[in-house]
Formats: structure tokens, sequence, C-alpha cells
């Protein structure tokens, strides 16, 4: 099958990723279900814990074949069952980093007899030593007056001042509030920022980013806005159509990822003016 790629299958992974060649996905971005029995119009929520770390495992045994030699993977779960995931992933994997997304919740509410879960883990693994990571894409900018403080001349031209530091592992990105211009109708819609800063990090320009739980399609949408391609799969068939009408809102500009440029795009484009 030639034409997998740019697609959202509307169907179980475990069954679809066969379509997908081996060795032909730059990344993979998966968002699975946390085992909390959410209610995303089906039962694949609703596992006990023996069961759904099961077939964690199944479909993670089915997708990490697909993923070239240089290839890298970023997985969302909760403090419920990361520690069991993690375990699974490093004996397949070499794990770089575990990301804690702050998601900015009002400190109000929760429960009297633990402390409030303010946060998600992400795991960062990698195939091989040699994994495809562009730093320079996702570096973050230093304000004015951190650059003004740095002004004497051991620092001039510095690369590091100039185009920013490395991002931490701990990453603070609001969720998406009911009132978000981003949020669709999906219980658990990750923010475009997240997803974004992975691929542009993670996944080459032009390259293929794979989502085996398409959810509201952000995975999707991000890989658009940030010139690059993508596959999928998602149960529900109401995400699918919400999916693909998320997609056609996208702007010309957006689609055609103009305002992203990778690191070696950046330095390319220098060395020419």
């Amino acid at each position: 099958m030639t034409d997998w790629r740019d697609r959202i299958f509307c169907e179980d992974a475990l069954a679809g990723l066969a379509r997908i060649p081996d060795g032909a996905i730059d990344l993979i971005i998966a968002d699975p279900p946390y085992g909390l029995g959410k209610d995303y119009g089906n039962d694949s929520d609703k596992l006990d814990a023996d069961a759904y770390l099961h077939w964690m495992e199944q479909w993670i045994d089915a997708a990490l074949p697909k993923l070239k030699a240089n290839g890298s993977l970023y997985i969302f779960l909760t403090w419920r069952y990361s520690p069991e995931v993690f375990v699974m992933l490093k004996k397949r994997m070499t794990m770089l980093n575990e990301i804690i997304w702050d998601r900015r919740v009002p400190s109000m509410g929760g429960g009297t007899r633990k402390f409030s879960s303010v946060h998600d883990t992400i795991g960062f693994f990698a195939k091989a030593k040699d994994y495809y990571f562009d730093l320079d894409a996702v570096r973050i900018p230093y304000d004015a007056e951190t650059k003004k403080a740095r002004s004497r001349s051991i620092f001039v031209g510095a690369k590091w001042l100039e185009m920013g530091y490395n991002p931490k592992d701990v990453w603070s990105v609001s969720r998406l509030h009911k009132e978000h211009r981003e949020r669709a109708d999906h219980p658990t819609q990750k923010p475009l920022e997240v997803v974004e800063r992975m691929l542009k990090a993670s996944c080459p320009p032009g390259g293929v980013v794979l989502d085996p739980f398409m959810g509201s399609g952000t995975t999707a949408a991000a890989a658009k806005r940030c010139g690059r391609h993508f596959v999928g799969f998602e149960l529900n068939a109401e995400y699918c159509e919400m999916i693909e009408k998320r997609l056609q809102l996208l702007t010309p500009q957006e689609e055609a990822g103009s305002p992203v440029l990778s690191g070696q795009e950046q330095k390319s484009a220098s060395e020419e003016i």
C-alpha cells in the first residue's frame, strides 16, 4: 500500500499498523488511554490493570518495528502506570527523558486525603544512539534583560545566547480549557505547543510521524503546521470526522509550515545571506 501517508484510518491501531511498512516512520507520538475509565465513545479505557498493561505491550510491540533505525518515541502517561510502561519500553529502547507536563491546573478542588495531581508524565525514548534530535529547532529565546546582562565581549556571538536555551524536562503549558481556541470535543486533548515541540525536535522536515491514538487530531494538525507528514489511527468514527474538519480549517500558511524552520534549515538560511 503506497497511500498511507497523511491519512487517518478509522480503525484499531493493532489491526491497522500492518498497513505501515517497517522502518518507514521517523517518530511515534503516542497518547493512549490512561486506564482511568474515560469515555472515548467505546470501552477502550475501561480495562483492569493486568489487561491494560497487556494491551499496552501489544501495541508497543506492533508499533516499534515501524520506526526507522534513528527513530524515537514520545508517550503520554500518568503516574499510575508510567513506572510499568517505562520498564516495558526500556527493555526495547533507550530512555532519554522523563518529561513532566505541568498542565497549570488552578489550585482549587481535588481530594482531601492526598495531593492534587496536576501533571502528565511523558516518556522520551530512542531506538539507537544516533537518533535524530534537532535542539536548535526548539531552543527558547532569552529575554532582553538576560541578553543585556550578558553583553560583555566574551558573550558576543555566543550561539547559546543568540539562539536560546535548551528546554528543560518540565514543560509548563496550560491545558486546553473549554473556551480555548484550539479546544475540540475530546476529553484529553493535548495542546499544539507540546506536540509541536516534539515534532520539531525529533522528526526531520518532510519526515513522518505516527500517532496510534489520534483522538482530537493534534498530532496531524501539528505535522501539517510544521511541514511533516503524518499517519494515525482512531477507533471513534466521530473523532475521525472531527479530525478531518480540524485539518480543513488550517490556513494555507499553517499547512505550508511556513512559520517553522528546523535548526538545520535556520543554519543553511543564515549561511546563504
